[in-house]
């Protein structure tokens, strides 16, 4: 069976379709043509039901080991094998799986702001009419219900951003050596730096990578009657959910950026996760407790007008 070399486990909506487009490139690396294959989320096939939407993503989920071999089976002789789920840090059987099949995967995890990475979380299911409450705090309020419930991994807004738990959990599985870890922002503010750290990491020549495209942007449509005649067609009729959704960006602008009330509302479900994250990691995430400074990157930033067609699948990036 033909596996991967390293992996990009982390996080959703920390610009992983841009880094996975972005490795790409680079001569010596081969990423899988599906960006987010989910293989090691399940044993077997995966589950039928679940929140809004949910149904159509489990579909798209490549689970058959054969199939998942024959994503790497066309990459050149001598070149690194690569896939981005960024599930995967956040899903512990995922790691334990990942452990068994390749112990000596690269691992790379990109963290966000957890705050911002649950906004941008709800402002993609938001535009695409499945997320029926219109606020990002209430919706929040409302995680404990869906995981019970059954509701999939990209529901979880707050649960996802518990980065300490997570990485203290991988670092039981595999040395740290195998593992680099960034902020997105590193991303935004230094492309080049980070793409070359990135190929010291796996070993391969540093350079051959131009840049990290813009991908995954994502509108914030207003609430009101439209959205919400929209948002029912999109949960009943599944088949539809595609051109529905491109509806509902249609007049969408530029997600808005959250107030300090909303923010700090959202801080303290984090806090303790943060400590835990800085003691793991031996450096300082306390800017994440604190006002953000400014918005914009590589993500969801863009101005309706301005975005390029969406191909209506959910992503985590």
């Amino acid at each position: 069976m033909e596996l991967p070399d390293f992996l990009v486990i982390g996080v959703p909506k920390a610009a992983t379709t841009a880094l996975h487009a972005a490795l790409a490139r680079h001569p010596a690396l081969y990423m899988s043509a599906v960006k987010e294959p989910k293989f090691f989320l399940t044993d077997g096939p995966p589950p039928t039901r679940g929140g809004p939407g949910d149904a159509r993503t489990y579909r798209e989920h490549i689970w058959r080991p054969e199939d998942y071999s024959a994503l790497f089976a066309a990459a050149p002789e001598g070149a690194l094998r690569g896939e981005s789920t960024p599930f995967y840090l956040y899903s512990r059987d995922a790691q334990r799986r990942i452990r068994r099949a390749i112990p000596a995967a690269r691992l790379i995890v990109v963290l966000r702001d957890p705050v911002e990475r649950a906004h941008s979380n709800w402002t993609h299911l938001w535009s695409a009419g499945l997320e029926p409450v219109g606020d990002v705090v209430s919706a929040c309020a409302e995680e404990a219900r869906r995981i019970a419930a059954g509701w999939a991994p990209f529901w979880h807004y707050l649960s996802l951003g518990r980065y300490g738990e997570q990485l203290a959990h991988l670092f039981t599985l595999f040395p740290r050596e195998q593992v680099l870890v960034f902020r997105y922002r590193d991303l935004v503010d230094r492309q080049a730096d980070t793409l070359d750290r990135i190929c010291r990491f796996l070993g391969v020549p540093a350079g051959g990578i131009a840049g990290v495209p813009r991908e995954n942007v994502t509108a914030q449509p207003a609430p009101g009657a439209r959205h919400r005649l929209l948002s029912r067609a999109v949960r009943a009729l599944p088949p539809l959910a595609v051109p529905l959704e491109g509806l509902l960006q249609r007049s969408g602008r530029a997600r808005r950026a959250l107030t300090w009330d909303e923010r700090s509302r959202l801080i303290g479900h984090f806090t303790e996760d943060i400590d835990l994250l800085q003691r793991v990691t031996g450096e300082d995430f306390g800017d994440w407790l604190r006002p953000r400074e400014r918005s914009g990157g590589l993500v969801g930033d863009r101005p309706a007008g301005q975005r390029q067609a969406r191909n209506g699948r959910r992503s985590g990036a």
